[in-house]
């Protein structure tokens, strides 16, 4: 068996709380406190609010057969794993990662390229905007997309400030536009219909 790329976690959670935030400040992955809502942490706390958002969706997937058919599950899965490791990117220091912290790498990019160009192949011409509700999991990925974009502006805020790994603001760019894709996938697979965007059946525009 090959050496893992990154380093697995070495710590165990016995005792919960610990009363070391109490007075609004938390620790980062090298040691440093910092307030609560630094930079930092808005930073990574989207990130984490976004893994379990995905969560949500996965048990969706799993719930309504998507889990198998194409392993729709697995990438969703996968997702929170990559989103995990940025997370522990962004807790850390500049300076302070470790060469086999996890991270976010060029690969991880290319995959959902790889998947958000076969799954957009077998939709449909797309001519108008869509809206979240065709169906609970076309939903729950709208605000996975929604809460990635949140993600991404904490993000590059945080990179006006600090150094920030170009691969993160890049991931969570495709990452988005993934969603949004496998929104419109999740709706053509289970068989309902996309809500579309109807400028005029707004109060104002009815005649």
């Amino acid at each position: 068996m090959s050496e893992s790329t990154y380093q697995d976690p070495k710590f165990t959670l016995s005792k919960i709380y610990t009363r070391g935030g109490d007075k609004g400040q938390t620790s980062l992955v090298n040691g440093r406190r910092v307030a609560k809502d630094d930079p930092k942490v808005e930073a990574y706390g989207a990130v984490d609010e976004l893994i379990a958002r995905v969560g949500v969706a996965r048990v969706t997937t799993n719930e309504t057969g998507l889990g198998e058919l194409g392993e729709f599950a697995g990438i969703l899965l996968r997702v929170q794993h990559e989103l995990f490791n940025l997370g522990s990117l962004l807790a850390t220091d500049p300076g302070k990662i470790g060469p086999k912290q996890p991270r976010i790498a060029e690969a991880d990019v290319i995959q959902l390229e790889k998947e958000i160009d076969e799954m957009n192949a077998e939709l449909p011409r797309l001519n108008s905007f869509t809206l979240p509700g065709g169906c609970r999991l076309d939903a729950e990925l709208h605000l996975c997309r929604t809460g990635c974009r949140e993600a991404e502006r904490r993000v590059i805020t945080l990179s006006s400030l600090e150094e920030v790994d170009p691969f993160a603001v890049t991931y969570l760019n495709r990452l988005s536009d993934a969603f949004f894709v496998w929104s419109r996938w999740a709706c053509c697979r289970i068989g309902a219909q996309e809500t579309l965007w109807q400028p005029s059946l707004a109060s104002s525009g009815k005649v």
